[in-house]
């Protein structure tokens, strides 16, 4: 990996945000058809294998990332020209649905990894655009976000994490990150810290302040130093714990976007349509398949009372998908608030689909063997994910109160 001196090309201004795609954003030629890499069994397989593995030992597994690296699936989310797939929200969510299936830690490091490559390139300098995509699209770099922590609440509107200027124009962070995902096996997190007074400027967006700033931290920065000895109930494979930057230095060239402004860019994250809600319709699925496998094995097909009980489980796990592809095409009125709903929904979806199952399965499921109480578990820390279901509820219902 490289140093953390690189990115020491001079900053160029940046255009402001639009929700739109921006004109200094290479896209894809509208008429290409998207390259979306094949999942094959041979991947899907070994994640299976290691999910099980992690979540006896609930520490991190650097296999589980060089599978990543090797599937091809790293670039989905990079545009065209820096040698990604340029792939859509659709796409995304139905990739990380499908690796959720069979390993849900993955899934969410993936999406970690989607949600910062597509900060880059909407927000990033033609330099880190340059510089950065291309390693996370070919899967030599693993990229994390480092936003929440102790104190901040789920709106990280109170943040500890500071960073101040230095006298040669570059900045130095000092504070904690807490649930940060692919903590000590990412090679670039997306942190994001103090930098104004959060008094000043526009109103409450319902997630961040004003006064925040995002910043690219290379995970050789001998300031940054991660913590996995936090022990999980759920996602006990996605290597989240602690992320500490301490007298952390940076030159400016890393940090994304305008000076105070993550507000903003944090605002518009919900817009791309990109969801967790895919995670929790694989879980769902991986769910519902294994209580086809039971009914199967134990001769149950025939009974009515079963088949109809199936069917109901799919039914569910099917609208959940249907929300979470209906976000993913950004086609609703406010696509920002579809994001929102498909979170919601998949998720309380999903822990009642597993549960259902879990009943279902009687005492074959009692096992702690039995890979349905992994589901759960996961199934329950995505509903504490940022933003968090009581989190998503407040950022749907703010504007009723202006």
């Amino acid at each position: 990996m490289a140093s953390a001196e690189s990115l020491t090309t001079a900053r160029q201004d940046l255009p402001p945000h639009t929700p739109a795609a921006r004109p200094d954003v290479p896209q894809p030629p509208a008429a290409r058809p998207v390259a979306v890499p094949a999942l094959g069994p041979d991947v899907l397989d070994r994640l299976a294998v290691l999910a099980e593995e992690t979540d006896r030992s609930g520490l991190p597994d650097p296999a589980v990332v060089t599978v990543l690296r090797d599937s091809g699936l790293t670039g989905l989310a990079v545009p065209v020209p820096y040698g990604g797939a340029g792939a859509d929200a659709v796409a995304l969510n139905s990739q990380v649905e499908r690796v959720a299936a069979v390993n849900a830690s993955a899934a969410i490091m993936l999406f970690q990894h989607y949600a910062v490559s597509s900060r880059i390139a909407e927000y990033g300098t033609p330099a880190q655009r340059r510089e950065l995509l291309p390693r996370l699209a070919g899967g030599q770099w693993l990229a994390a976000s480092a936003w929440s922590e102790t104190g901040a609440g789920a709106d990280k509107k109170k943040l500890s994490t500071t960073a101040r200027r230095t006298p040669g124009g570059g900045w130095v962070l000092d504070g904690a990150k807490s649930f940060t995902t692919s903590a000590g096996l990412a090679d670039v997190y997306l942190v994001l810290a103090r930098t104004g007074s959060p008094g000043e400027g526009a109103g409450d967006t319902g997630y961040g302040a004003f006064g925040q700033t995002f910043f690219l931290v290379r995970g050789d920065n001998p300031g940054l130093v991660p913590d996995t000895s936090m022990r999980l109930t759920g996602m006990r494979g996605s290597a989240t714990g602690f992320v500490s930057v301490r007298d952390c230095r940076v030159p400016d060239t890393a940090r994304l976007g305008e000076q105070d402004a993550a507000a903003s860019i944090i605002a518009g994250v919900r817009e791309s349509g990109a969801t967790l809600g895919a995670v929790a319709v694989g879980l769902a699925q991986a769910a519902l398949d294994a209580a086809h496998r039971h009914a199967a094995r134990r001769g149950l097909l025939s009974q009515q009372a079963v088949r109809h009980r199936l069917v109901d489980l799919a039914t569910q796990v099917e609208a959940a998908r249907a929300v979470v592809e209906r976000a993913g095409r950004r086609s609703a009125p406010d696509p920002g608030l579809a994001t929102l709903h498909s979170k919601l929904f998949a998720s309380v979806t999903a822990s009642q689909v597993i549960a259902d199952v879990e009943r279902m399965l009687g005492s074959a499921g009692y096992a702690e063997t039995h890979a349905v109480n992994r589901y759960g578990r996961d199934a329950r820390a995505v509903a504490l994910m940022g933003p968090t279901n009581d989190l998503c509820k407040e950022l749907v219902s703010l504007p009723w109160t202006r």
